[in-house]
């Protein structure tokens, strides 16, 4: 860095002498340092290519010198020899922090359940997409769960609503201690969930085993009794016991023509099924190949 503006000095706190002669890069996060490398990359392979841009634009995070992280949208143009080679960049950068809270509160809104935090079922449709895309190209099976909580309701019914969340919230914890960071765990709607495995193996009855030992862990994790403490104005919370298991449905998908709605709609009746055999049990539907 050759060179660092009042304005910049007023907004990250770093006076132009600490940064003069120091690396660019250090003005961001790690993020911020993947986020500018791979722009740099991106705009040397399209000057490559001769569809030459006149300036460089992205958003990254920056550091400030008391430590807060912003987000700044910067406009840079490249500084060029006699020789036309790129030797730094001239930057203008614009604070975008509040502009960048409201779209990830939005994104959040539209893809997230408040409650639980879990995908909701726009992108849990479009994480299955993906992973029927991709078991196309691997030849891998895949796994879809439907869990149908089995004694949600009179909970409610004697608690009210807020003891309902707290279990619900529960539900959700235990059930992603029970997967992979991979996986995704959605909740569905209501008292029902639907958990994504992907990337099994390329054998079926392998996968199959494989999503019946996940399945089983889920349903006897569920089934734990649940001390729910409910917060209360002016005494002590009151610590409320139940017992909730869950009915699960299950079945395999690998790349195929099938739609995700398609696939759901067999874990669901598969779901269906493990009620009707008596409950806090997993009803395996492999058919669907």
């Amino acid at each position: 860095m050759t060179y660092i503006s009042p304005a910049d000095e007023r907004v990250r706190g770093f006076k132009a002498g600490e940064l003069v002669g120091h690396s660019v890069l250090e003005m961001f996060t790690p993020e911020g340092v993947a986020i500018v490398q791979d722009a740099m990359r991106r705009d040397h392979e399209a000057r490559q290519s001769g569809s030459t841009s006149y300036f460089l634009t992205f958003e990254a995070p920056h550091l400030c010198k008391d430590g807060r992280v912003i987000w700044g949208e910067v406009l840079s143009k490249p500084d060029r020899n006699a020789q036309g080679n790129i030797v730094g960049y001239h930057g203008i950068t614009r604070e975008i922090t509040e502009r960048k809270r409201l779209q990830d509160q939005v994104h959040q809104l539209a893809f997230f359940d408040p409650l639980t935090k879990l995908p909701n079922r726009r992108l849990l449709n479009n994480r299955l997409g993906q992973a029927l895309a991709a078991g196309k190209r691997s030849a891998c099976y895949g796994a879809l769960m439907f869990l149908d909580l089995d004694n949600f309701k009179p909970l409610n019914d004697a608690h009210g609503h807020v003891s309902g969340d707290l279990l619900l919230i529960e539900v959700a914890n235990r059930i992603t201690s029970c997967v992979r960071e991979t996986d995704t765990v959605a909740r569905f709607g209501g008292d029902e969930f639907v958990v994504l495995l992907g990337a099994l193996t390329a054998d079926k009855t392998q996968s199959g085993a494989q999503a019946c030992l996940v399945a089983e862990k889920i349903r006897s994790k569920l089934s734990e009794v649940y001390r729910l403490a409910v917060a209360q104005k002016s005494v002590a919370d009151k610590f409320i016991e139940h017992r909730c298991t869950a009915s699960i449905g299950l079945t395999l998908f690998i790349g195929t023509e099938a739609d995700p709605n398609a696939v759901l709609k067999v874990a669901d009746a598969a779901m269906y099924r493990a009620k009707d055999a008596g409950r806090n049990s997993v009803w395996f539907d492999g058919a669907a190949d």
